[in-house]
């Protein structure tokens, strides 16, 4: 994992966090893409979220988190699967989809019932969701257009709408969108997403395979599906959320 740039202060952070906190969304670098976000329990920003990427509820947002502990009240359990995931590959480029917890309440569209979770390898990401907690993030850009590798391009996909977090500037409304920026990111190939949900807690599902390639997943899994008697990781059969 990358070390933060010093010029990438702490007021720039702390702007980023009171905009989140203000329902606000916030351009950031990952480990793969910049991404677009907003808190993930504030269903009016997620809606103002799904609205900038011109997307429908029935393409809900991954969820990025600092680290397993955050996912403490989200889901409904944590398999061995995917302790051995996170384990192996967390912070890094790969989205577990899980049971989200029953009384969890929050709305980030058609998710029937689960939650997309990923820590990104990235300090600046890892520090703002330390500060604020899970945000819903999808890629930067708007639905059918390459995602954005860099700030310039991140700000590009949302014209006229997007302030730089690091410079002054006046107050923002929740129509404005804040950018942090953390340099040009690996991009463009995409985080790899399993789903461990339901079912698929002893027989992997591997709805797109990104950045992580199957026999790693592969490699990581076996020793825990064997003990269980359980199925190698299967190809997807239908499309992934992004």
């Amino acid at each position: 994992m990358r070390d933060v740039d010093p010029r990438l202060s702490a007021p720039a952070l702390a702007r980023g966090a009171q905009h989140l906190r203000a329902g606000g969304l916030l351009v950031l670098p990952t480990d793969t893409v910049y991404g677009i976000g907003c808190l993930a329990g504030d269903a009016q920003a997620v809606g103002r979220l799904l609205d900038a990427k011109g997307r429908g509820r029935q393409m809900p947002p991954p969820v990025l988190v600092a680290g397993p502990e955050q996912l403490d009240g989200l889901v409904a359990g944590v398999p061995a699967t995917a302790r051995a995931l996170m384990e192996a590959c967390w912070p890094g480029a790969l989205t577990l989809v899980l049971d989200a917890a029953p009384g969890l309440g929050w709305d980030l569209g058609e998710t029937h019932g689960t939650l997309a979770l990923r820590m990104p390898d990235h300090p600046l990401a890892l520090a703002l969701l330390r500060e604020v907690g899970p945000m819903a993030v999808t890629s930067a850009n708007a639905t059918g257009e390459s995602p954005a590798t860099d700030a310039a391009s991140g700000r590009a996909a949302f014209p006229g709408r997007v302030t730089d977090a690091g410079r002054q500037a006046g107050p923002l409304g929740r129509a404005d969108i804040l950018l942090l920026d953390g340099g040009p990111t690996p991009g463009p190939v995409p985080s790899t997403i399993v789903s461990l949900a339901g079912e698929h807690a002893l027989a992997p599902l591997v709805l797109r395979e990104g950045v992580i390639p199957r026999a790693r997943l592969a490699a990581v899994l076996e020793p825990v599906l064997a003990a269980t008697g359980a199925a190698a990781p299967a190809p997807a059969s239908g499309g992934a959320r992004a």
